[in-house]
């Protein structure tokens, strides 16, 4: 087990903290920590091969399309990892590099996690980190040349339970804002689920709930069901969503590029398909 290295250095702009590490840009949610937990900001992240934990300054990594394929379009991108870690690498960096791929600018979310061991935070801490990078990407939107109409929220598994709960609006936020950037708008205008757990189930949706791309496993014995409750739902709701469920692939299969099976494998096109289909970015070339 190591400790994520020093920031290389922090510039302040105002109210928002960068910071530059590995190459990417990093912003931190709040500038002087989360609210109510300010004495944490400073503690050492701990990270090993492909995940982090003991994350108590909640931060967004920066990945930014390639100007010559740039559209406009970002995603933000919740890890998974049961809320007691991230899944940083295979659900966070690589699903980044795929969607720089198709010109759109992401974001890695790094947030509180609620089940880790002796964690002093609840899901409400985790959702307020999940809005509040919403609000912060269409805060930042003209450093990134970013259209604010273009947001989406992409979560695997526990990350997607989080992309759920900001996207669904619930549960309602109970939160004492700490700047302006509170006020900013933090619906997303799109949803991508990856076998997202049961804690994503809403009681209900409206049909100005954003449009949702959702997938899974049906041999996924945690994370198969929600897809088909949540399609429910939405049919119900007459919002608009495209559901798939393969016939295998199991749990935590991420981008698809260690299964052996075809379905799995190339599943980020079909993502792309719907991604250009529903009008987020221009037909690729």
């Amino acid at each position: 087990m190591k400790k994520v290295l020093p920031l290389i250095y922090l510039v302040f702009a105002g109210q928002i903290v960068f910071a530059q590490q590995g190459g990417n840009p990093v912003i931190y949610l709040w500038a002087n920590g989360a609210p109510g937990f300010e004495n944490k900001k400073n503690e050492p992240e701990e990270a090993k091969d492909w995940w982090v934990k003991n994350i108590n300054n909640p931060s967004l990594t920066v990945y930014a399309a390639p100007k010559e394929k740039a559209t406009g379009a970002a995603v933000i991108i919740c890890p998974g990892g049961g809320h007691n870690k991230l899944v940083i690498t295979s659900e966070g960096k690589e699903a980044a590099e795929y969607f720089n791929s198709i010109g759109i600018t992401a974001f890695v979310l790094k947030y509180r996690l609620f089940r880790e061991d002796k964690s002093p935070y609840t899901m409400e801490n985790t959702l307020q980190d999940g809005r509040r990078a919403v609000r912060m990407v269409r805060q930042q939107a003209i450093t990134y040349n970013i259209d604010t109409n273009k947001i989406g929220l992409m979560g695997f598994s526990a990350g997607g339970e989080l992309a759920a709960w900001v996207g669904f609006n619930t549960p309602k936020e109970n939160i004492v804002k700490t700047d302006a950037i509170d006020n900013i708008k933090c619906s997303p205008d799109f949803l991508v689920l990856v076998y997202p757990g049961p804690l994503a189930v809403p009681d209900s949706l409206s049909s100005s709930t954003p449009p949702l791309f959702m997938l899974a496993a049906n041999d996924d014995d945690c994370c198969s069901e929600p897809l088909l409750k949540i399609t429910a739902l939405y049919r119900k709701a007459h919002a608009k969503v495209e559901m798939l469920l393969y016939a295998q692939g199991s749990h935590a299969f991420n981008m698809g590029k260690r299964s052996k099976l075809i379905s799995i494998n190339t599943w980020p096109q079909q993502l792309t398909n719907w991604v250009v289909d529903s009008g987020f970015i221009p037909s690729l070339p």
